[in-house]
């Protein structure tokens, strides 16, 4: 635990009150904090360094990006009363909170257009890590029949295969374009156990515990939060019910966050487990399943867990 003293006295600059409240809400970067906070990178990354030495940050790396957030263990309570009064007297705070929620925007509008652009293309355009081997290793795995929620399904090609088992399955994208395309590609194909909704992964149209399997075939790498993801699925899934995952491996391709609108650089099989063990499940485990031929050698992993 950071010492207290220490702690307030790094409280007494505003900048540095400005930077937890914010990154007590939410994960952000330094080019994210540079752009709320209206300040130049060196000023920004000296506060963090500070506040990182005191421990009231904590960092992570992601290729070339650094991203900053709250400490795992949470802050001190009386450092976090003073956040708390701080935030209702501190001038810039109203500011700030507009610039984080523009920030969060961007974020959203840059996945969300990337999944416009390709509504149709994705069978005929290269994605990393979407390989028949790793997606036949998923659906040998399941038992059928089940309710299924198929979260970021995109145009719904893995949905539509597995109606074709399953009593029902429920497809869920946050792209209006995915939605349109994939219920007329259902309605054109015949499947009439299958149903569209227009939603987040974090949040899906799901009622609570009414599916028995939750599928995420290689989208919670565009997710800026995963646990949360996950901890959704955890959700709405029935006891005894499991999630899938399949993503790909962490790489260092750091193209693919301009060329697939990519939040993380894939997982290694001990972050996955990771996950959803924070997540809630149980009986988790994770495998490498497949490995492509071309560069840059994207691999896939294969999760699963169960809900007790």
């Amino acid at each position: 635990m950071p010492s207290i003293l220490k702690s307030l006295k790094l409280l007494a600059d505003d900048t540095r009150l400005r930077l937890l409240l914010l990154l007590r809400q939410e994960e952000l970067s330094v080019a994210e904090l540079c752009e709320i906070l209206g300040m130049g990178q060196s000023r920004i990354s000296s506060h963090l360094a500070q506040l990182r030495t005191a421990q009231l940050v904590a960092d992570r790396r992601s290729g070339k990006n650094i991203y900053y957030t709250a400490p795992p263990e949470g802050i001190a309570p009386e450092v976090g009363a003073i956040l708390d009064a701080t935030a209702l007297e501190l001038p810039e705070a109203k500011a700030d909170q507009r610039g984080l929620s523009v920030a969060r925007s961007k974020r959203a509008d840059l996945s969300r257009e990337y999944f416009n652009k390709m509504a149709g293309k994705f069978g005929r355009t290269y994605c990393p890590g979407r390989t028949w081997q790793g997606v036949s290793r998923m659906l040998f795995a399941l038992v059928p029949p089940l309710v299924i929620a198929d979260l970021g399904a995109g145009e719904g090609h893995l949905s539509q295969l597995l109606a074709k088992r399953a009593r029902s399955v429920i497809a869920v994208d946050s792209s209006e374009k995915m939605v349109e395309y994939g219920t007329q590609l259902a309605r054109e194909n015949g499947i009439t156990n299958m149903e569209y909704r227009l939603g987040s992964m974090e949040n899906p149209p799901v009622e609570p515990e009414s599916v028995d399997l939750v599928l995420l075939s290689q989208v919670l790498h565009h997710a800026p939060h995963p646990l949360r993801v996950l901890q959704a699925a955890h959700r709405i899934l029935r006891p005894g019910g499991r999630v899938a995952v399949l993503d790909l491996l962490a790489h260092q391709c750091e193209q693919a966050r301009e060329l697939y609108a990519d939040v993380w650089l894939g997982f290694t099989e001990a972050e996955m487990t990771g996950f959803l063990e924070d997540a809630g499940f149980a009986a988790v485990s994770a495998e490498i399943v497949s490995k492509d031929e071309q560069n840059p050698i994207f691999q896939t992993l294969l999760a699963f867990g169960s809900k007790a």
